[in-house]
């Protein structure tokens, strides 16, 4: 999909272009961020997401989020305060850029996890994941539903934990999606969707690596 410009119109009421994120000024931008997120976005810290391979529209628009407090983080609140939109959308626009490392799902929770995220359960209300987040979990940036592939399982359990336990803190509609089906998963769902996106992979090609001889 092409990107197109949008405008804002900041305080004193100039309406002002935000030009589709640029990678290469992203990078410098986020180098903050690879404390805790990694450099290309491939945390290695299970209780810090990966943005690797995440597109530019959720990214930006979590951001802002953090900015205006919507979304409350004391760290991210601290990080995204000082950042203008152009900025938030060349973060974006970088890790966009970058590849998720594969993940490996618990073959215990497999069969669970698979039936939640593609199939959902009817008699509970539970909708397949996939209607949202597609297919191999790479999300749809046009309605800024996130990229989950090879996602931490613990990072996934713990925002679904926090949804299932503390209700909705604001009035986005995703979290709102995402506390409606959160309450009706029970901690074993939980574990098992979890580790299943965790071993999710897209169906992008990759370069394979040469054979040993």
């Amino acid at each position: 999909m092409p990107k197109t410009e949008t405008s804002v119109a900041p305080v004193g009421g100039t309406t002002a272009a935000i030009k589709p994120g640029d990678a290469t000024a992203g990078q410098g931008k986020a180098a903050a961020c690879g404390a805790c997120h990694g450099l290309d976005g491939n945390s290695t810290d299970p209780q810090y997401p990966r943005l690797a391979g995440q597109s530019e529209q959720y990214i930006a628009a979590q951001l802002a989020d953090f900015k205006s407090g919507k979304r409350s983080n004391p760290i991210m609140a601290g990080f995204a305060a000082p950042l203008s939109e152009q900025d938030m959308h060349d973060i974006g626009a970088y890790f966009a850029t970058k590849a998720s490392l594969p993940g490996v799902a618990d073959q215990a929770y497999v069969d669970q996890g698979q039936k939640l995220y593609r199939q959902g359960d009817v008699e509970r209300g539970i909708p397949a994941c996939m209607a949202c987040h597609g297919p191999d979990g790479g999300g749809n940036p046009g309605a800024r539903y996130p990229q989950l592939t090879s996602q931490h399982a613990k990072y996934v359990e713990s925002r679904l934990k926090a949804w299932h336990e503390g209700g909705t803190p604001n009035d986005d509609p995703h979290t709102k999606i995402m506390v409606t089906i959160a309450q009706k998963l029970d901690d074993k769902d939980i574990a098992a969707v979890a580790s299943y996106i965790e071993g999710l992979h897209t169906n992008e090609a990759t370069q394979a690596a040469p054979a040993t001889p």
